[in-house]
C-alpha cells in the first residue's frame, strides 16, 4: 500500500524533524517506515458497490412476507429430499486507487501534512451519497482545513467545481501535488482549486497575491464569485485546539450566512486526555466543539451571534465503508451542521 517518495519537500517545506516540536502520528501510517522523516506515498483502494450487489439490495428490500413464503414454496429437492439452496454469485467489486503524498509524523502546526481517520470516515459518507443519490452532482463544494485535499479529491468525480483549502504554504503545496496525482481518476468537466483561506481573515478569500505564497494559491474574483455559490462544505479532523475550534466556527458563521443555505459535513475524531482541572480524562476538544451546536432543538446556544448552528449526528452504522485497509473504530462521528438566521427585530 506504500511506497517511499522519492521527490523532494514541496517548495519552502521542511525535511527534517524538529527537535523544538513535539511529533505526533495518524494510526492511518502505522507500518510506514519508522523514523522516516521524508514525504510517504501511499495508494489508498476505493470500493466500488457492484451493480449486482445493489440490484439484489432492492429486490430483498422490496419483499413482503408473502413474497418470501412463494419464494420458497418453488424451491427444489434432490433426490434424497434435501433442499436445494442456489446461491447467489458474488460479483467482483471495481475499484480504484487514490493516491496520497503525506508526511508519517509531523509537528501539530503542520498535522495537515498527515491523512487522519475522520478524514476516511467523511470520504465514506460522500461516496454513498455519490453512489445511491444526485445529492453532490454538479454542486459547487469547498473542502476547509483540506490538508492532504483526500475528501476534495473524491468530490470532483461529482461536483461541478471544488475548492480545496487550508493555510500554510507546505500543506498547500503537497494538497496541489495529490490533486495532480489523481487527475487521472477525475473526470474532465470538474474544476478543481487548491487555495489559501485563512480562517482568521475576512470570510471573502483576498483576491490580492500573498508575496510569501506568490499566486499559486491566490484567488481570482471570479473564483471567489464562484466560491460564494457553495452548497456543499466539508471538514474533517479539524477540531482538536480550542482557539482553532472558534476561528472555525466564525468562519462558518460568516461563509453560512449567505445565500445560497448551506450544509457543512463535519467529521471529528474525540480525543481524550487527563485533565488536572477535572482530575479526569476528558475530550475537552469535543466539548468546546459542541458547546457551538444547538441539537435537534435541545440544546441552548448563546454565544452573541446572529444565528445558531444546528447539528445533526450521522448514524455511521448506516454507511458502508468504501475506503479499504483502515478501522473506523468507535471514537470517530459525523455531524451535518446547518446554519440557521435569526429573525432580528
Amino acid at each position: 500500500m506504500e511506497t517511499p517518495d522519492d521527490g523532494r519537500p514541496p517548495p519552502g517545506g521542511c525535511d527534517s524533524l524538529s527537535e523544538d516540536n513535539e511529533q505526533v502520528m495518524s494510526e492511518i501510517h502505522l507500518g510506514c517506515p519508522p523514523g522516516y522523516s521524508g514525504f510517504h506515498v501511499s495508494h489508498f483502494v476505493i470500493s466500488l458497490p457492484s451493480v449486482e450487489d445493489e440490484q439484489f439490495g432492492k429486490e430483498t428490500a422490496g419483499l413482503v412476507k408473502d413474497e418470501l413464503t412463494s419464494t420458497a414454496e418453488v424451491c427444489c429437492l434432490d433426490e434424497d429430499g434435501d433442499l436445494i439452496l442456489t446461491r447467489r454469485r458474488r460479483a467482483a467489486r471495481d475499484s480504484f486507487v487514490v493516491t496520497v503524498r503525506h508526511k508519517i509524523t509531523s509537528s501539530i502546526p503542520r498535522v495537515g501534512l498527515q491523512v487522519w481517520k475522520a478524514e476516511f470516515v467523511l470520504a465514506d459518507f460522500m461516496l454513498h451519497k455519490m453512489f445511491t443519490s444526485s445529492e453532490i452532482d454538479g454542486v459547487v463544494a469547498v473542502e476547509l482545513g483540506a490538508g492532504a485535499g483526500f475528501v476534495g479529491i473524491l468530490l470532483a468525480r461529482a461536483a461541478q467545481t471544488v475548492f480545496i483549502t487550508d493555510h500554510g504554504e507546505e500543506v498547500l503545496d503537497n494538497c496541489a501535488e495529490n490533486v495532480r496525482q489523481n487527475m487521472g481518476i477525475l473526470p474532465c468537466k470538474a474544476s478543481v482549486y487548491v487555495r489559501e483561506l485563512d480562517w482568521n481573515c475576512s470570510w471573502h478569500p483576498s483576491v490580492e497575491v500573498n508575496p510569501q505564497l506568490e499566486d499559486r494559491y491566490s484567488w481570482t474574483i471570479s473564483e471567489v464569485e464562484e466560491y460564494q455559490k457553495a452548497s456543499l462544505l466539508v471538514a474533517a479532523d479539524v477540531i482538536y485546539s480550542d482557539d482553532l475550534t472558534d476561528a472555525f466556527f466564525s468562519t462558518l458563521e460568516r461563509i453560512m450566512s449567505v445565500d445560497p443555505e448551506k450544509v457543512l459535513y463535519l467529521a471529528l475524531e474525540k480525543r481524550y486526555n487527563f485533565s488536572l482541572d477535572d482530575l479526569d480524562v476528558v475530550a475537552n476538544g469535543y466539548s468546546h466543539f459542541r458547546s457551538y451546536l444547538r441539537v435537534e432543538d435541545c440544546d441552548e446556544l448563546d454565544n452573541g451571534s446572529k444565528g445558531e448552528f444546528l447539528g445533526k449526528p450521522v448514524d455511521l452504522t448506516e454507511i458502508p465503508q468504501y475506503v479499504m485497509e483502515y478501522e473506523r473504530g468507535s471514537d470517530v462521528e459525523l455531524w451535518q451542521v446547518k446554519y440557521e438566521k435569526t429573525n432580528l427585530e
